[in-house]
């Protein structure tokens, strides 16, 4: 498949913790991580260059430990190495269904991740491998989300594609309120001025710099991530003025 069929030749996917933990409330669900991977191999297979960063809400929240005594930053430290383990557990569903992958870590751990070196991760990408950033930004106070942002413009990515369980934005949570509106289109201002649960207003800043735009759209719909990068009109885009 040509790139010209493509909306998008270089993207960020940002996937939650929780994502691989289906409908457990811990842990990895091997179904859902290697459904993710396929899912994955196929974006790859049509030439996108892919780089990838996952939260660790299925293992352990800084956040959450912080606010029920716990030091924050030796909590958000924790956090970073739960999200050292899914990177490595993803990195294991994409080797398994043949995609090369690399896992490139803020924290060092050179005896099973690469440290993170933008340069050395923008030819990955060029060779067709798939990067998974791990443990954040490498500082406490900061989220995975403001870590996808960070990444995102040091590669050069088009666009950070932020997978969720819903399929896009609402004015309301709508797995609680039938009457619930779907937003097609947000501007960064939209999203920070409304409070919408998009990414943290950190992380959305950043994009609103650097004018990166974020579509938010339902990773359990099997196809979905193929969507996107060919363009379709699915879940939510947040971008600059409408």
């Amino acid at each position: 498949m040509s790139d010209a069929e493509l909306a998008y030749n270089k993207v960020l996917l940002k996937l939650s913790g929780e994502a691989l933990a289906g409908d457990n409330s811990y842990g990895i669900d091997p179904q859902i991580i290697s459904g993710i991977a396929r899912e994955i191999a196929e974006v790859v297979a049509m030439g996108v260059q892919l780089s990838i960063v996952i939260g660790g809400g299925n293992i352990f929240r800084g956040l959450a430990a912080s606010s029920a005594g716990m030091d924050r930053a030796s909590a958000d430290y924790m956090g970073m190495l739960a999200t050292v383990m899914n990177s490595l557990a993803l990195q294991d569903a994409l080797e398994t269904v043949g995609v090369k992958t690399r896992v490139q870590s803020a924290i060092e751990m050179r005896e099973i991740a690469e440290p993170y070196i933008r340069r050395r991760a923008v030819r990955h990408l060029e060779k067709g491998r798939v990067v998974i950033f791990a443990a954040g930004t490498g500082n406490p106070y900061f989220t995975t989300d403001t870590a996808a942002s960070l990444r995102a413009m040091e590669i050069g990515a088009e666009v950070i594609l932020k997978a969720t369980k819903v399929d896009g934005v609402y004015n309301a949570d709508p797995h609680k309120d039938a009457a619930a509106v779907k937003y097609e289109t947000l501007t960064y201002l939209d999203v920070l001025q409304m409070g919408l649960q998009v990414m943290d207003a950190t992380a959305t800043s950043l994009c609103m710099d650097n004018d990166l735009p974020i579509v938010v759209f339902n990773l359990t719909c099997p196809g979905n991530i193929k969507k996107v990068v060919m363009g379709e009109t699915i879940g939510t885009i947040v971008k600059g003025g409408k």
